[in-house]
């Protein structure tokens, strides 16, 4: 696949180097040096959205151009000092991020971990592979995302249309207060599938 990247920080870096690995070409674009339009125009295939949720709707707006058609893979998330989750109350960030680019191909996903799990080949804990939450509308566009997925040793898991994507958002604000807020081992909340009584 041809992938662009909006953003050069380290997401983008974790991700792009892991999607390099897997074959795929990837260019990444960043504000600063003013190349984010040219990443957007390479990646034909997908674009990866990893800047700070704060620029994400004004970087987003300023190329929905370019961004018509295309799969927007959206890793943001939108939390706040002391952990708040700076959309509560809704439009989640990822709809907010298909507002202002109403002809992309928006998914949710890569959002509940840090960069630093995206740089382990594979992201394996106690010999399970990490799951990878996706909410997006266009079943195409999602087909794309879980390749990708699964490229960087992961496992896709459907979560829902877009309008899903606020609980996978506020999932991500609630893992990261307890990991960093509270030092805990936030997996410990959820029992295994066998006991979750479904």
């Amino acid at each position: 696949m041809r992938i662009g990247i909006i953003g050069t920080g380290g997401m983008a870096q974790a991700l792009g180097t892991q999607w390099e690995r897997a074959g795929h070409e990837v260019v990444a674009g960043s504000r600063s040096r003013g190349d984010v339009r040219a990443a957007v125009e390479h990646g034909t295939d997908a674009v990866l959205l990893a800047v700070p949720y704060a620029a994400v709707v004004d970087v987003v707006a300023g190329l929905r151009d370019v961004l018509a058609g295309r799969v927007l893979i959206d890793c943001t998330n939108a939390v706040g000092p002391g952990f708040g989750l700076l959309t509560a109350g809704g439009p989640a960030a990822a709809e907010r991020i298909a507002a202002a680019a109403p002809a992309a191909r928006v998914v949710k996903a890569f959002n509940l971990c840090h960069e630093s799990v995206w740089r382990l080949t594979p992201p394996v804990f106690a010999g399970r592979p990490l799951a990878v939450p996706l909410c997006g509308d266009d079943e195409d566009a999602l087909t794309v995302v879980r390749e990708l997925v699964r490229d960087v040793g992961c496992v896709p898991l459907h979560a829902g249309g877009l309008d899903r994507a606020g609980l996978v958002e506020a999932t991500a604000a609630l893992l990261i207060r307890l990991w960093a807020g509270e030092g805990a081992d936030a997996q410990a909340i959820a029992p295994p599938l066998e006991f979750a009584g479904v």
